[in-house]
């Protein structure tokens, strides 16, 4: 039975892949204590002078590397074929790489310390080799560990990844910084200088400390105190410099992505426009940006300087106290984990606060308007209802997400506090066992305060870059969709006919595929002509309308231009040739005068402006106007009636000179002085020998004298000829032109 099968060869042969990867981890770990540790500094006592006991620690050091690197390869390689399990088990192979770094590195490292620090005997990095002291085998394991975690996660945030993770999304949240990452480099360099200059308060305290448990002079005391101030003052000021320059760019940042936010999605095809709601994209080109800008700005400023700040003191840190500073790495895991986690939650809840302020947001634009609508059937309260319960979904969300904050500040501070309670204690021992000085116990101690500040800044605000990329995911996925739409042509004749074939021309939208709109459709607009198209209601009319304007591409056949397919055309070009008019026309909240130009490259000369709306009778109603062609159209052209938005849209496109006009029911709020204003323009024009037009109306009267009539009944053209032959004929057109509406609007 099929609930009875077997595991498959292959998923048992993933498993013992995943079992060797450990196994060879372990191998290699054994390999280290047991062959390595006694091994190399043996080989290298005999080969080495022992004159120079760090040069010996080094070939040690880098011997180390050199075999743990040539095993972990081994490894690696033997993983690689198993394509199930290499995402979960490469997850912590990776960071088997900068482990054997840091583990050939950390004792080479702390010998120079020691060698560098005048305090101590020269000849103690000898104690450093495993053979003598077989703890530091263990020290190197406790400080190569958390850098091999730190170095492999740092390096993850700029590694290509094919699921999307949050580390691509923080790399494509840097590139949104375009031109302006090059002063990264400047600022972070004022950034360390800065950092360094700032170390000299804890320092000079240690030391000044000393000085008066042991009555030094007063001379020494002032020449300290002065150096000290003159350093604290350098680093204020580089500090200045540094945020000067960053917060400088986030203007220009912002207003760039925005920008190519908002290019990016008016690039789409129209179909993406079908298929997102508008308050959706609103909210992620608007919201969700603004988001995005606040973290590259106030975060990333943030994790630069206390990222900074943290490595100075940690090698100071070092340099002033090996056993403290190792105390104090062994707990920074408290502080990684938790944090870790409830970032990954705080991710998840902020995409879910982002879909349900896209969701109210759509509500409430909905309603706005649709106000007549809405006060028409006196359902305010139901729409106030509505966007309750989308509030009420998102406050959900935020006190969700206030709780995983404070729960996150909470074992941040416990863990800090105990971190001072156990280096307090140990300090203590250590000062009166003679390993360090008072005045130096006081200088780790001022250290090892503002270290664990800046762990804990940067775990706070680690939380925050993750809400980032929660709110960032939607717009990435419109920087990088491609639109589905064909690129523009490169096409831009210097003359152009207007000639207009429909050739075997079938379409469905892409959200019905399955429903058939346009089936078959052949016809043929020539320039000089008048072409009609008439038909019930949903017979696909609009429909041809949007695919002349190349706003859809045909599942099917072709349409042609002067003999060549409209994608062949460049875009500009091909809308400044191709002009629409629909029964509904969308206006600007713009002056009347610049809806009229709207889309022009090169600016029309108001007397240019004024006969287009002479021709389309907008004319007669804006000079009435106390503010003329200068007047606003108001939101969406709310400011006037349907008939003159019809008249200033018809403006619109006549002032294009256009090869092809389509008039799609453009006339069915025009009174009866403009319709026969639009008559003329179609029959009696002087215009009209230079242009095909494709006259769209449920108003049959109007097309009378129209050179061709086409019937569109279920996608196809089941009727064509002119009134007189079609009347004759006694079919469809007949008995719609006889039907007691057609004389309507």
């Amino acid at each position: 039975m099929a609930g009875s099968k077997s595991p498959t060869p292959c998923g048992c042969f993933c498993f013992s892949r995943a079992s060797f990867a450990w196994v060879g981890a372990t191998l290699l770990l054994l390999a280290d204590w047991v062959l390595l540790r006694p091994a190399l500094p043996r080989i290298c006592s005999l080969l080495m002078p022992t004159e120079l006991p760090v040069l010996r620690v080094w070939v040690v050091g880098l011997s180390r590397w050199a075999v743990l690197w040539l095993g972990v390869q081994g490894v690696l390689k033997a993983t690689l074929h198993c394509k199930s399990e290499s995402a979960r088990v490469h997850g912590w192979l990776a960071a088997l790489e900068p482990l054997a770094a840091a583990l050939g590195l950390a004792l080479p490292g702390l010998a120079l310390f020691r060698q560098l620090d005048s305090d101590r005997d020269a000849d103690s990095t000898r104690l450093l080799f495993w053979g003598s002291r077989p703890d530091a085998f263990f020290l190197t394991y406790a400080a190569a560990l958390p850098a091999a975690a730190l170095w492999h996660k740092l390096g993850s945030l700029w590694a290509p990844s094919d699921h999307g993770d949050s580390g691509d999304k923080v790399r494509q949240l840097l590139g949104c910084l375009g031109s302006e990452i090059r002063r990264l480099p400047l600022v972070l360099v004022l950034l360390v200088l800065s950092c360094v200059g700032e170390m000299a308060i804890p320092f000079f305290t240690g030391r000044l400390t000393d000085w008066i448990l042991q009555d030094r002079t007063a001379d020494a005391f002032t020449r300290n105190i002065a150096l000290m101030s003159i350093l604290t003052i350098a680093s204020a000021v580089l500090e200045f410099m540094g945020d000067g320059i960053f917060n400088s760019t986030k203007g220009r940042v912002h207003s760039h992505l925005q920008r190519e936010v908002f290019q990016a999605v008016l690039r789409q095809e129209t179909e993406f426009f079908l298929q997102n709601q508008t308050g959706a994209i609103t909210s992620r080109v608007t919201d969700d940006t603004s988001s995005m800008c606040e973290s590259l700005s106030e975060n990333l400023s943030l994790l630069m300087w206390y990222l900074v700040r943290g490595l100075c003191l940690l090698a100071f840190m070092l340099w002033g106290s090996l056993t403290l500073t190792i105390i104090t790495l062994v707990t920074l895991p408290l502080f990684f984990f938790l944090p870790k986690k409830l970032g990954k939650w705080y991710q998840s809840l902020e995409a879910q606060v982002r879909k349900s302020l896209a969701e109210s947001s759509q509500v409430a634009i909905e309603a706005l308007s649709a106000m007549p609508t809405v006060r028409s059937f006196a359902n305010e309260e139901g729409e106030a209802q509505k966007f309750r319960q989308k509030l009420e979904k998102m406050k959900t969300l935020n006190q969700k997400e206030a709780l995983v904050y404070v729960a996150n500040l909470w074992t941040t501070s416990i863990s800090g506090m105990l971190l001072k309670v156990g280096i307090l204690y140990i300090g203590g021992h250590l000062v009166t066992r003679g390993a360090i000085s008072s005045g130096n116990l006081v200088t780790f101690i001022l250290y090892q305060i503002q270290f664990t500040t800046a762990v804990e800044v940067l775990l706070s605000t680690y939380p925050r870059v993750q809400k980032a990329v929660g709110s960032s995911e939607e717009i990435f996925e419109y920087l990088n969709r491609t639109p589905c739409c064909p690129p523009s042509g490169p096409l831009t004749p210097l003359e152009m006919e207007g000639l207009v074939q429909v050739q075997d021309v079938s379409f469905a939208y892409p959200n019905s595929p399955d429903v058939p709109v346009l089936q078959g459709l052949t016809f043929t607009l020539r320039p000089g002509e008048v072409t009609a198209l008439v038909g019930p209601n949903g017979s696909g009319k609009s429909t041809v309308a949007a695919l002349l304007q190349n706003l859809y591409q045909p599942t099917r056949g072709k349409l042609l231009l002067d003999g060549k397919p409209l994608p062949q055309y460049e875009h500009c070009y091909l809308h400044r040739q191709v002009a629409a008019v629909g029964q509904e026309p969308q206006l600007f909240g713009r002056s009347l005068q610049e809806n009229i130009a709207y889309g022009l490259v090169q600016k029309p000369t108001m007397e240019e402006i004024t006969t287009a709306a002479i021709e389309s009778g907008a004319h007669s109603f804006i000079s009435r106007l106390p503010q003329g062609y200068d007047t606003e159209a108001g939101e969406a052209g709310s400011q006037l009636s349907g008939g003159q938005r019809q008249a200033v849209a018809l403006a619109r496109a006549l002032i294009r000179k256009p090869r092809l006009l389509i008039l799609d029911d453009a006339t069915s709020a025009l009174d009866a002085n403009s319709q026969l204003r639009v008559q003329q323009l179609l029959y009696e024009s002087p215009e009209r020998s230079s242009r095909s037009v494709l006259f769209i109306t449920q108003n049959l009267s109007l097309v009378e004298q129209a050179d061709h009539i086409l019937f569109l009944k279920g996608g196809t053209v089941c009727e064509e000829g002119t009134h007189q032959q079609l009347m004759e004929n006694n079919g469809c057109y007949c008995a719609m032109v006889q039907a007691p509406a057609a004389t309507s609007e």
